[in-house]
C-alpha cells in the first residue's frame, strides 16, 4: 500500500476528521472566552478589588535603559522596551481563561454525556411470546433427554 493511499484513509477516517473540527471551534471559543475574561470578568474583579488591574502586574527584573521614554509602572512599555519583567498579572488573567474554559467545556462534555444516554422510556419491551413451534421443540427435547437418562 502506498504511503499516499495510506494517508489518504488516515486523514479521511471520521476521527480525524472530528478531530480537526474540534482544534479549529476550540480556537475559535478560545478567542470567545478571553474575551469574556478580559472584557467582562476581569473589569469586575478589578472594582470588586479596588481597581486592581491583573494585566499591569509585575515585578521587575532588569534596569530600565536610559533611552525608556514610557511608563515605567507599565508592563507593555517595559516589555517593548525589552525589559526583563516577571508578569504574574498575565498569569493570573490565562489561569482564569484556563479555569473558565476547562469549566464550559466540562458543561459540554456532561451535556452531550447526557444526551448519549438512553431514555428509560425508551427501553425495551418485554421480549415477544416464544413461538409454539419453538415451545413444541422444547417439550421433544426435554422429554428425549429424561428418556435417555
Amino acid at each position: 500500500m502506498s504511503i499516499i493511499k495510506e494517508f489518504k484513509e488516515f486523514a479521511v477516517k471520521g476521527n480525524v476528521m472530528d478531530l480537526a473540527v474540534g482544534v479549529i471551534i476550540g480556537g475559535a471559543f478560545s478567542t470567545i472566552v478571553n474575551s469574556v475574561v478580559k472584557d467582562l470578568i476581569m473589569p469586575v474583579i478589578g472594582v470588586a478589588t479596588g481597581g486592581l488591574d491583573f494585566s499591569n502586574l509585575f515585578v521587575r527584573l532588569g534596569h530600565i535603559p536610559a533611552t525608556f521614554k514610557g511608563n515605567p509602572d507599565s508592563y507593555k512599555d517595559l516589555q517593548t522596551a525589552g525589559v526583563a519583567v516577571f508578569g504574574y498579572g498575565s498569569f493570573i488573567t490565562a489561569v482564569i481563561n484556563f479555569v473558565i474554559l476547562a469549566f464550559i467545556i466540562f458543561l459540554m462534555v456532561k451535556f452531550v454525556n447526557k444526551l448519549r444516554q438512553p431514555d428509560a422510556a425508551a427501553a425495551p419491551a418485554e421480549p415477544p411470546p416464544t413461538p409454539e413451534d419453538v415451545l413444541l421443540l422444547r417439550e421433544i427435547r426435554d422429554s428425549l433427554q429424561s428418556n435417555s437418562r
